[in-house]
């Protein structure tokens, strides 16, 4: 259990996007599936509930490809070796790919992002500290990338960190393991039904 101020408070979803969760979405038709991670919105709702009714904020990372000329998206080295199936459309700004998935919805605040870290040249620690934000409380994917650096990025930033262990996944639960338990140097680890009773005590 921890202590929490509602209205200083963020529930931060990483990347959990149609192109990533969703049946329909890049990954799954790729075959990329994972059962911890398809398990995670029923856990991760009963948090952004308990997050809206308590009158904190509920914000959405969103992992971007960013179209150049003639549609085809700026990707990584890295990213198409690992995600050769990645492709133009996949993860297009305002795309149903890119969106929240709707049994998350809807978000306060919704940032794109373009590398693993939701700080890494985006607009977040701006909208964060205009909201007057202090704590963080982290779920989403993958526990080992986007997770992770959005984590590391924020305690670097003086934010308080909790990451929910149970709110996040990673293709192998070996590795999500092992992140969760480097994490715990610089945040609060948690499960989601100790959010929902922090935001309800």
């Amino acid at each position: 259990m921890f202590d929490i101020d509602p209205k200083r408070t963020g529930f931060v979803i990483c990347d959990m996007q149609n192109d990533f969760v969703h049946p329909d979405g890049a990954y799954a038709k790729a075959g990329q599936k994972c059962q911890a991670i398809a398990a995670l919105p029923a856990k991760q709702k009963t948090v952004a509930d308990a997050a809206r009714t308590a009158g904190a904020w509920v914000i959405s990372t969103h992992f971007t490809l960013v179209p150049g000329k003639n549609d085809e998206p700026f990707i990584s080295e890295h990213l198409k070796n690992i995600r050769p199936f990645l492709t133009k459309g996949h993860f297009a700004p305002g795309s149903f790919g890119q969106d929240l998935i709707n049994d998350l919805k809807p978000a306060d605040l919704k940032v794109e992002k373009v590398a693993f870290s939701a700080f890494y040249m985006s607009r977040l620690e701006w909208v964060l500290r205009r909201a007057g934000l202090d704590t963080l409380i982290f779920c989403g994917i993958v526990t080992n990338g986007g997770v992770a650096s959005t984590v590391r990025d924020a305690h670097v930033r003086d934010f308080k960190c909790v990451v929910l262990q149970d709110g996040c996944a990673a293709f192998s639960d070996e590795v999500h393991r092992s992140t969760i338990a480097s994490l715990s140097t610089l945040a609060t680890i948690a499960t989601c039904a100790d959010a929902v009773a922090a935001f309800e005590g």
